[in-house]
């Protein structure tokens, strides 16, 4: 008998420490994802002698760095961005096509995260906001599933898609940043019945007044050697300023500017986006037991900024020294209230930029602006003279959606609707700077590819994406002739920094290719949880600890 007992004792002994010891994972308290919204690999490399110690550096000195991150879809722009990160998959799954899409069976432009039927809070507006059009799940919505709804998921942003889609369709709550004469931060009713008070006292308090101030460098300006001359005709103008250089009187031109959303094309709108990040962690309780929790962080003024000054100005710099100043204060905030070790954060981009054209085509650099309008006039011309009517019905992004009553006209007299196609993409392909061209019966057929090929076709959705897809050669754009752009399937648009870091992470970094659908599938494994259902990446294994 005594034997039997001590053998129990040991069994029991043994199950103990194996249970403390060999589990296959360790979550942590709280997941932190942070999107920087247009932010370019190669910013981490040319601002590091910059940067300080607590904030970029030390994510990458003590975290994961992928040197070589991508995306592998088109259109690079926001939504489908903040969407393929948290989902795994690409448009062609998760139906985001973009920003704005035309609804070819509502025969009208929708915005990708418009919802009537779901009013919004804390506005006078009398607009409705949800993640209704998402077709598939987060890893965000695997983390509530997984834990029976008793994990907290919060979504900040100061554009509503970069808050809403990142948190899928279960969240506790998404906020984004209204601007205009409240500066006020709000929600939807499709999460919570009414808005919290914390969210109130918030918006009553002073702190978006403080940010109502004139924007000078951080440093002294001629140290910023990193970056183009201060004053350019590169860059737009704020109303009211005389020329695009320091200081900017954000004060003196608020009104004509629509008020505090000026604040959000500033590196300010950073700030309130860490002070609400900051707040929604201590009052939502997050990361305060044993069950993970999720926070999804998009600093959605890089964005702004770039697209007004563009890649190479001193104002895009002179934000991301103030946005590593903003990690360094959000990473402190984590060590002493959820404890250092004790969580996760990952922080990638929804899309790069290109540089200005304008200054590209100055460099003696092929590049240009290419008038949408233009191509439209040449596109209905040719198409006039060819069929003897208009057959497009709407043009979105690098899409061309064709008029079914047309091409029912036309199949009438003779030709098949794949024809047609065919036909319209052979007129644009003969419009100058227009690299390749898709008919949608392509992309059905296509299968295995990669290159531009693979781009596009990852980024096709049969039931909500148009009839013929064209790319512009490297260095065009159909956008204002000022500023940095996006959306294309060239590298300067795909590469961006994948930076992982805290619980379960390695320190290291690879330069192996890896792709933005790899995100959640690396997340899902860190937490030991399902992936979101329409996966399509696979888990990054080299920063994983084992």
């Amino acid at each position: 008998m005594k034997k039997v007992a001590l053998f129990l004792l040991l069994l029991v002994t043994a199950l103990g420490v194996y249970s403390q010891q060999d589990q296959p994972y360790q979550q942590p308290k709280l997941v932190v994802g942070i999107v920087v919204d247009q932010m370019r690999y190669d910013y981490l490399t040319r601002f590091w002698n910059d940067f300080g110690d607590g904030g970029f550096k030390r994510l990458i000195n003590e975290g994961f760095l992928s040197k070589n991150h991508h995306y592998n879809y088109i259109p690079t722009v926001t939504a489908p961005g903040h969407t393929s990160i948290y989902t795994g998959t690409t448009p062609a799954v998760h139906g985001i096509l973009g920003n704005n899409w035309y609804d070819k069976f509502a025969k009208q432009r929708v915005y990708c995260a418009d919802d009537a039927d779901y009013p919004d809070f804390g506005t006078e507006g009398t607009g409705g906001k949800a993640p209704t059009r998402l077709l598939t799940t987060t890893i965000t919505d695997q983390l509530r599933l997984h834990y029976q709804f008793n994990s907290k998921v919060i979504g900040v942003a100061i554009k509503d898609r970069g808050a809403i889609f990142p948190v899928g369709h279960t969240a506790n709550a998404a906020y984004w940043f209204e601007g205009g004469s409240t500066g006020n931060w709000i929600t939807s009713s499709y999460y919570v019945d009414r808005m919290p008070d914390w969210v109130n006292e918030f918006n009553a308090s002073s702190k978006v007044e403080a940010y109502k101030k004139t924007w000078n460098t951080l440093n002294p300006i001629d140290e910023y050697e990193e970056s183009g001359s201060d004053s350019n005709n590169y860059e737009e103008l704020f109303v009211g300023e005389k020329d695009s250089g320091f200081p900017h009187k954000i004060g003196k031109y608020f009104t004509e500017n629509d008020e505090f959303d000026v604040i959000s094309e500033t590196p300010f709108g950073n700030s309130i986006t860490t002070d609400f990040s900051i707040e929604a962690i201590i009052q939502e309780q997050l990361g305060i037991d044993e069950i993970p929790d999720f926070i999804s962080i998009s600093y959605s003024s890089t964005d702004k900024i770039g697209h007004r000054y563009g890649v190479n100005s001193i104002e895009v710099q002179d934000t991301y020294l103030r946005l590593d100043l903003e990690l360094e204060r959000l990473l402190n905030f984590l060590d002493k209230n959820i404890g250092y070790g004790e969580y996760t954060i990952f922080l990638t981009a929804d899309h790069a930029a290109m540089h200005v054209p304008s200054f590209l085509k100055d460099s003696k650099i092929p590049a240009g602006h290419i008038e949408g309008s233009v191509i439209a006039q040449e596109l209905f011309k040719e198409l006039e003279s060819r069929f003897g009517m208009n057959i497009i019905e709407a043009i979105n992004y690098n899409e061309i959606y064709l008029d079914r009553e047309a091409l029912r006209e036309l199949e009438k007299k003779g030709m098949t609707s794949s024809q047609v196609r065919q036909g319209v993409a052979e007129i644009i392909y003969d419009i100058d700077n227009i690299e390749k061209v898709y008919t949608s019966d392509q992309l059905r057929n296509m299968g295995a590819s990669d290159g531009f090929d693979r781009m596009v076709f990852k980024g096709y959705n049969p039931k909500r994406s148009g009839d013929i897809f064209f790319i512009q050669s490297p260095g065009f754009v159909d956008d204002d002739p000022k500023g940095s752009s996006h959306s294309s399937a060239m590298i300067y648009d795909t590469h961006v920094p994948l930076i992982f870091y805290g619980q379960g992470i390695k320190n290291g970094f690879t330069s192996k290719r890896t792709e933005v659908t790899d995100i959640a599938p690396t997340l899902a494994v860190l937490l030991g949880i399902g992936m979101p259902n329409g996966t399509t990446g696979t888990p990054i294994e080299d920063l994983l600890e084992d």
